[in-house]
């Protein structure tokens, strides 16, 4: 998309696959990186590192999943029209009812009036982002918690429901449909 001048693709030290594609339409804009971690914060941190000398602390960079194939011009428009001091990520409001459960049982219904489901990309500063992934402890599922850990509070923007993630074998299906449609 236009107003991404770059893209690092972080992979696995041993892939083979990327280097099988011709990337030369995108003129050198996507840069692979081999070194992916165990854990995508492994990851995303490795690829920061790799990538170091080519961004400054104060630029921005998105982390975008690769498992999320069908974001939204639309979407990926109104997360860099909202830039915050800390950081922002799409997002979708809760709409379903949420029950916390334990051994197949509910115990209790959640407050969904609260809750978000978080997307990619989530946006951050170079240099905040290295820093909350290297201080980063526990459970670190997307950069944002990472940087939540610092004390910071990142912006929600509200993403679409096109930006689905691929994770069950049916969302293949779901996915082929949104991009065939845009083709």
């Amino acid at each position: 998309m236009p107003p991404v001048p770059k893209v690092f693709v972080v992979l696995a030290p041993e892939d083979v696959h990327f280097s099988k594609h011709d990337w030369s339409a995108f003129q050198g804009r996507v840069a692979p990186l081999f070194c992916g971690g165990q854990s995508r914060r492994e990851s995303v941190y490795n690829g920061l590192v790799a990538s170091r000398d080519e961004w400054a602390a104060d630029d921005w960079m998105l982390v975008h999943d690769a498992a999320r194939p069908c974001l939204p011009r639309a979407d990926l428009d109104a997360l860099l029209a909202q830039p915050d001091e800390v950081g922002a990520l799409l997002a979708l409001p809760v709409s379903d009812t949420v029950k916390r459960a334990a051994h197949n049982r509910v115990v209790q219904t959640e407050d969904r009036s609260q809750l978000w489901l978080a997307q990619t990309p989530q946006m951050f500063r170079c240099g905040l982002l290295l820093q909350a992934l290297q201080r980063a402890r526990g459970a670190v599922t997307d950069e944002a918690s990472a940087v939540e850990q610092m004390g910071l509070k990142p912006r929600l923007v509200a993403g679409s429901r096109e930006n689905i993630k691929v994770t069950w074998p049916e969302d293949f299906a779901l996915a082929e449909t949104l991009l065939r449609r845009r083709a």
